[in-house]
């Protein structure tokens, strides 16, 4: 992924909202020929000025992945592909998209992550999946061990603020679920194309404090999860204004290597990764 230029209105935000739709680009909630939604939606939904939607949309138009029409909206005209390696800059942060492809282009491939809902992780594994389906990808085994929340835990988020409220938990539940199934179904169609696949789940009895990606027993992407309060809409489309939820759209990820000294010691902050969530899934059920 090449480097955007900063523009006014640019910084944290910007890179937010940034990294927010070259996510869709390549999770595939935007396909190509898709009218996105308007710049007052997109303002609305990730919680930004009408200048940083602009200049995001600019941007990614310019390198030709949008195309804008006066009185027609903003289309999607093509989609980002992974190409070498990952790259990151002061600008830009590292993406899943990007170090996920890496990985799956391996014969052998280990995914171990620790996440809220795992919605992100899951979009860019059925993006690598319709890769091997189409034959330009062939992994020979893939191992995923997933840690998430437990579903009886008392999550600090996402939540109501009203303690009597259950609904927004409830919302939380029942998309980790379905995630989980989908996570499945990728699994089988992986099998089917004579990929040895091993998937694992565990659950913790509290609320991850970041999202964390470690890739190949070599990278580690790690982001993050902040809290905020405000309206949460449910599956129904009623809302419930006063709730506690997490960034988890656009959230910077920062990229740690595993350097390794003699035969097996680490001495890097992946080191301190991988040992931590090593810990934690021994202690997990």
């Amino acid at each position: 992924m090449s480097t955007p230029k900063k523009r006014e209105g640019g910084g944290r935000t910007y890179r937010r909202v940034h990294n927010a739709l070259w996510l869709r680009l390549t999770d595939g909630t935007y396909r190509v020929g898709d009218v996105l939604p308007t710049q007052r939606e997109l303002e609305k939904d990730l919680q930004v000025s009408r200048t940083v939607v602009q200049s995001v949309l600019k941007d990614l138009g310019e390198r030709g992945f949008l195309a804008s029409v006066r009185g027609s909206g903003t289309t999607v005209v093509a989609l980002p592909t992974a190409k070498g390696s990952p790259q990151s800059d002061s600008q830009v942060r590292p993406t899943l998209y990007e170090y996920i492809g890496t990985a799956f282009s391996e014969p052998e491939v280990t995914l171990d992550l620790v996440a809220l809902t795992a919605e992100t992780f899951i979009g860019h594994f059925r993006s690598q999946t319709e890769l091997v389906e189409a034959g330009r990808i062939t992994p020979q085994r893939v191992t995923v061990r997933m840690l998430l929340p437990s579903e009886d835990a008392d999550l600090e988020f996402p939540r109501a603020l009203d303690p009597k409220d259950d609904r927004v938990r409830l919302r939380w539940r029942n998309r980790v679920r379905l995630h989980i199934a989908e996570m499945g179904d990728y699994c089988d169609r992986l099998k089917a194309q004579n990929v040895e696949v091993k998937l694992l789940i565990r659950r913790r009895r509290r609320a991850p404090e970041f999202k964390l990606v470690l890739l190949n027993d070599t990278h580690a992407l790690v982001g993050l999860y902040s809290p905020v309060v405000g309206p949460i809409r449910l599956d129904d489309g009623t809302v419930v204004q006063r709730a506690v939820d997490v960034k988890g759209v656009g959230v910077n990820l920062h990229h740690y290597e595993r350097h390794v000294v003699g035969v097996e010691d680490d001495d890097s902050q992946y080191g301190d990764y991988r040992e931590w969530f090593d810990s934690r899934w021994k202690l997990s059920t």
